[in-house]
C-alpha cells in the first residue's frame, strides 16, 4: 500500500497500471541485489579470523624456538671415582703439555685442554693428548690387553660396554646400541646424547682436535681396536663405533666451528681451524 501512495497520479485521480508494472520490477529486482549481496558477504565475514589465526600460529612457533634456545645445560654431579678419573687425566694432560693450571674438577680438565688448543698447532695438540693418554695407562696393561683380546665379536662388545661403565665422567651419559657388522647385529655402539667435553667447550676445533683424532689413533695403536669416533655438532651427541676404520674424507673434519657459541674462541681467543 505504501508503495502504491508514492507513485504519480494520473490526471482523473487513478493510478497509472505502467506506473505500477514499473514499480513491481525496480522492487523485485532491489530484493534480488540484497539477496546477492547478503550471500556474497557471508564467506568474506567468515574468513576474516585467518590472519588472526596465522599469528597463532607464528607465535607458538616463536615460543618454541625460545624454549630451545633457551635450553639449560646439564648438570653434572660428580662422585668420588669421577672426581679423581678426572684430576687424574688433567694432571697428566698438564705434565705431557708443561702447561699448569690450579682449578679443580672438570673445569681444570676443560682448561688444560684450552691451554694447549691455544698453544700448540693442531698436530702437536693431537700428540699431546696421545702421550697423556700412554702417560694414563701403564704400557704393560696396553700390551697385555692387546694381546689378549683380539679384534672380534666379543672384544667390541667388550669396549663399548666397558665405556659406557667406565667413561661417563668424561663424555657424560651414554648407552650401548647395535650395529651391522659382517652381516650381524653387534652390540658396539657407544651412543652419547650429548658429550660433555663438547658441551663444555662449544668447539669443534677442540673436538676433533683433542678428542676424537688422538683418540681414535690411541686405542687403535695402544689397544688394536678399531673405532670411528662420529659427533653430531647439531645436537652435541657422539657414536663410538668399535671395529669400523675411520674414513678417509671425515665430514667432522670438514665441519667449521660455531660462530657465536665457541667458548675456546670466545674466551680464550683460541684458533678453532681445523
Amino acid at each position: 500500500m505504501e508503495l502504491v501512495m508514492l507513485l504519480p497520479h494520473g490526471g482523473a485521480g487513478g493510478v497509472r497500471p505502467a506506473a505500477v508494472a514499473t514499480a513491481k520490477r525496480s522492487y523485485v529486482m532491489r530484493r534480488c541485489c540484497s539477496t546477492v549481496r547478503a550471500i556474497m558477504a557471508r564467506p568474506q565475514e567468515a574468513a576474516a579470523p585467518a590472519p588472526a589465526k596465522k599469528t597463532e600460529t607464528a607465535a607458538m612457533m616463536t615460543t618454541v624456538q625460545t624454549e630451545t634456545a633457551a635450553a639449560p645445560a646439564m648438570v653434572y654431579r660428580d662422585n668420588w671415582f669421577d672426581k679423581l678419573a678426572i684430576g687424574y687425566l688433567s694432571r697428566n694432560l698438564q705434565e705431557a703439555s708443561g702447561l699448569k693450571n690450579e682449578k679443580d674438577g672438570y673445569e681444570s680438565l676443560i682448561d688444560a685442554a684450552l691451554a694447549i688448543s691455544r698453544i700448540f698447532s693442531l698436530d702437536k695438540q693431537s700428540e699431546i693428548v696421545t702421550q697423556a693418554l700412554e702417560r694414563a695407562l701403564p704400557s704393560y696393561i696396553l700390551t697385555m690387553i692387546k694381546v689378549m683380546m683380539p679384534p672380534s665379536r666379543f672384544s667390541r662388545e667388550y669396549f663399548a660396554a666397558f665405556t659406557t661403565i667406565f667413561f661417563p665422567w668424561l663424555v657424560g651419559p651414554c648407552e650401548v646400541m647395535e650395529s651391522e657388522v659382517e652381516g650381524r647385529k653387534e652390540k658396539n655402539v657407544v651412543y652419547i646424547p650429548k658429550c660433555r667435553f663438547l658441551e663444555s667447550t662449544n668447539c669443534v676445533g677442540m673436538c676433533t682436535n683433542l678428542c676424537k683424532i688422538p683418540c681414535q689413533k690411541f686405542i687403535q695403536d695402544s689397544l688394536g681396536m678399531k673405532v670411528y669416533m662420529s659427533p653430531n655438532f647439531e645436537d652435541m651427541s657422539c657414536e663410538m663405533i668399535f671395529g669400523q676404520q675411520p674414513p678417509e674424507d671425515d665430514p667432522a673434519l670438514k665441519q667449521p666451528c660455531f660462530r657465536t657459541k665457541c667458548v675456546a674462541k670466545q674466551n680464550h681467543g683460541v684458533n678453532c681451524s681445523i
